[in-house]
């Protein structure tokens, strides 16, 4: 169906008000971006079309949530209290959001444009040649045959397939019509199957090497490699798989559930020999980027190793079409991030005209008396509840811009600062009352999106303290690393999300007591600590308590 006449016109103007700071963007550069006369209306009409096009991709949150902020840079001097500013003129604010470096252009625009839209490509391709597919199929005959096998092939095969799509909602809808329907198989709960997919998809922008598009952005605005970024992110992203993945252990081994007959499934040894040449171009990337090649130079390689690996067997080999409709899904797929980045230019913008990021972190200090944990639950609280209606993307920016200076001003590394809004706003995609994630996965499965959506928190909840671990304590992000200290704080907390699994779950070994449920879920929350004499103490106990509830399983207890 070809598009209404207003749309070709529309994308007509839109042509115009970019391509016009494209051709002469030197000479705007040489007179300070001080504007022309018909510069203004330009800049109107690139504001306009901005906000039309973001409401048509992005949904109506951001959209409104931008021109609110215009409206603030325009009216702020009828705002009562600390938030009053002098306001600008139309002529000013005009300027700044399209002349300048610092509004709709900006650098989170810019690495949209440039890193992120690369890597879109690049998981197009790969899916087209079947990488999907691979994925899948691997991680059933990893895991499918073991208890519960299908929610845990839903964690290995989303985790896989999400640190390449970079978006949750995405990736369930991808991964989730295939592991659904194989977990209520085997007997999970509807509302359990969505929350464990929820929960699987959305790591997949925690793990490397491929982070979701907010971690290129979060490199341009902390000037530091995307690798370190990535080395960075490891540890978490571990702990969080393991929480997922021991929460539907120790669920299948309550319940009594089984796994999928061996029968029914590929075996590993030749579906590594049909497609595993697939993994070559992942393998790739993570050379490139360790041999220092940008990030850019890293997801083009990558995808033209992608074409030329796909084509050594038959398979996967990709037709011409096939390319085509690659470029073509990987153009549409970067629409959602380069609008969400433009739109949250006006509130980058805004935040730089009026100094209101800087506003907002000062007062976030003072309303804590410069407690930092208060900082951080605060900022918690924020990143949760602007990714009710934001992006993941654009839900970072935003807080890096207004949240992540107050922590830093709290003495915490800008690198932990930015990983905890980072974090915390992936977080939002399974946080109700408005995780996409979670309803997202309850659609295919068929049940209550509220129920799903709580599920998940549950399944998720020690990923819920590991930010502020590694806030307190860097090493986890592999700063200022001691190599004992650190290998205590990794087990402490890898026993303790798996203690947590088991309070939560009731089970270990065997049913549980209450009290014992009790005492097994403080015990893990002292071991998802950033204190090593906490840690070690907690170690001591979770591993005493496993070795009574292991001597005692054959036992029948009062619940």
């Amino acid at each position: 169906m070809s598009a209404p006449w207003y749309d070709w016109l529309l994308a007509a103007a839109s042509a115009c008000v970019v391509g016009y700071i494209a051709v002469f963007f030197n000479d705007i550069a040489r007179r300070g971006a001080e504007p022309l006369g018909y510069e203004i209306y330009l800049g109107v009409a690139a504001i306009v079309l901005v906000v039309e096009a973001g409401r048509r991709v992005v949904g109506n949150v951001l959209p409104c949530l931008s021109v609110l902020f215009l409206l603030y840079c325009y009216f702020g001097n009828y705002v009562p209290g600390m938030f009053q500013i002098r306001g600008y003129s139309l002529n000013r604010i005009i300027q700044h959001m399209y002349l300048t470096s610092e509004g709709i252009f900006g650098l989170a625009l810019g690495v949209s444009a440039t890193f992120v839209i690369v890597f879109i490509i690049f998981g197009a391709f790969l899916g087209k040649s079947g990488g999907a597919k691979f994925f899948n199929e691997l991680a059933l005959a990893l895991a499918g045959s073991s208890p519960g096998g299908p929610a845990k092939v839903a964690v290995v095969a989303s985790g896989l397939l999400g640190t390449i799509n970079g978006s949750s909602v995405a990736n369930v809808a991808t991964t989730g019509t295939f592991t659904i329907p194989l977990m209520k198989k085997v007997g999970y709960a509807p509302h359990y199957a969505g929350a464990v997919e929820a929960c699987a998809s959305t790591g997949g922008q925690l793990m490397p090497p491929i982070m979701g598009a907010g971690a290129f952005i979060m490199s341009e605005f902390l000037n530091i490699p995307y690798l370190s970024i990535a080395a960075a992110a490891v540890i978490p992203a571990l702990i969080y798989y393991t929480a997922i993945f021991t929460n539907v252990h120790v669920r299948a081994r309550r319940d009594g559930l089984e796994g999928i007959s061996k029968d029914e499934l590929p075996v590993a040894r030749d579906v590594m020999r049909r497609d595993g040449h697939l993994l070559i171009p992942v393998i790739v990337i993570i050379v490139t980027l360790l041999m220092k090649y940008t990030p850019l130079r890293a997801g083009f390689i990558g995808v033209v190793t992608v074409i030329l690996v796909s084509a050594l067997k038959k398979n996967t080999r990709m037709s011409l079409r096939d390319n085509l409709e690659a470029l073509v899904e990987g153009a549409r797929g970067a629409l959602g991030v380069a609008l969400a980045c433009a739109l949250v230019g006006f509130i980058v913008g805004t935040s730089s005209l009026t100094s209101l990021g800087l506003t907002i972190s000062n007062n976030i200090i003072e309303i804590s008396g410069g407690s930092l944990l208060l900082t951080l639950i605060m900022a918690m609280v924020a990143c949760l509840v602007l990714g009710m209606g934001l992006p993941t993307t654009a839900n970072y920016i935003v807080c890096s811009t207004i949240i992540a200076p107050a922590l830093i001003g709290m003495k915490v590394l800008p690198l932990s600062a930015h990983l905890f809004v980072f974090y915390f706003g992936i977080m939002a995609d399974l946080t109700p009352p408005v995780c996409l994630a979670a309803f997202t996965g309850a659609g295919i499965a068929g049940a209550s999106p509220a129920k799903t959506g709580v599920t998940a928190t549950k399944i998720a909840l020690a990923s819920y303290l590991l930010p502020y671990c590694f806030v307190y304590n860097p090493m986890l992000l592999l700063q200022d690393v001691q190599p004992v200290e650190l290998a205590i704080l990794v087990v402490s907390a890898v026993l303790g999300v798996v203690a947590l699994a088991g309070a939560f779950e009731g089970w270990f070994y065997r049913n549980l007591r209450k009290w014992e449920r009790v005492v097994f879920g403080l015990v893990a929350i002292v071991a998802i600590h950033y204190n090593i004499l906490a840690s070690v103490a907690a170690i001591a106990g979770i591993l005493l308590m496993i070795l009574y509830f292991r001597k005692t399983k054959g036992q029948s207890v009062a619940l």
